[in-house]
């Protein structure tokens, strides 16, 4: 057996999925051995879901105001910790999936939070995606919020479905969709 080089080291034991196809050693990066690709465990075996969302707020008094009482989120539990807050809201049809309000300048560096702080206030976080069995009701009670600002009204969209896009009272981007 030829020695492995140093900068990649080889497997004694590859594990294969399947119907996986024997590779030479020069792909491993080591001459002379004949192997077999790692694949990794089959997918289909293993189950895998959304359980957090977080979404970094400026005001979580505010934000807590529009999500629960506006959209109707239920809070699920609320964290005090140096000084910041960590506010959990679940939806009546998907309580298993959490929304985690949270400050940018929780939890981490002043110099991480800054620059999620200054993202948050230039609205370029990602957007947060909702579904309602009622557009217009609750695109009407969201574009009414304090601190709202709408951005499109809902319309029939080229890929298929009809929302409309907003912003939180702390400049997030989301759009909600008919059901």
């Amino acid at each position: 057996m030829s020695p492995v080089p140093p900068t990649r080291a080889v497997p004694d034991h590859v594990y294969v999925a399947a119907g996986a196809r024997p590779v030479s050693r020069e792909r491993w990066g080591a001459p002379g051995l004949r192997g077999i690709r790692r694949t990794g465990p089959s997918i289909g075996r293993m189950t895998v879901s959304i359980s957090a969302v977080h979404v970094f707020v400026d005001d979580p008094d505010a934000a807590l105001v529009f999500y629960r009482d506006t959209l109707g989120l239920t809070v699920r539990n609320e964290v005090e910790h140096d000084g910041f807050r960590w506010i959990t809201l679940t939806t009546k049809s998907q309580p298993e999936i959490q929304i985690v309000l949270s400050q940018p300048h929780a939890g981490r560096s002043k110099e991480d939070g800054d620059t999620l702080a200054a993202l948050l206030a230039k609205g370029e976080l990602r957007p947060l995606h909702f579904r309602s069995d009622d557009l217009d009701a609750t695109f009407e009670a969201v574009a009414g919020a304090a601190g709202a600002e709408v951005l499109q009204e809902p319309a029939s969209q080229p890929w298929g479905v009809r929302d409309g896009a907003v912003r939180d009272p702390a400049g997030n981007f989301f759009r909600i969709e008919q059901a």
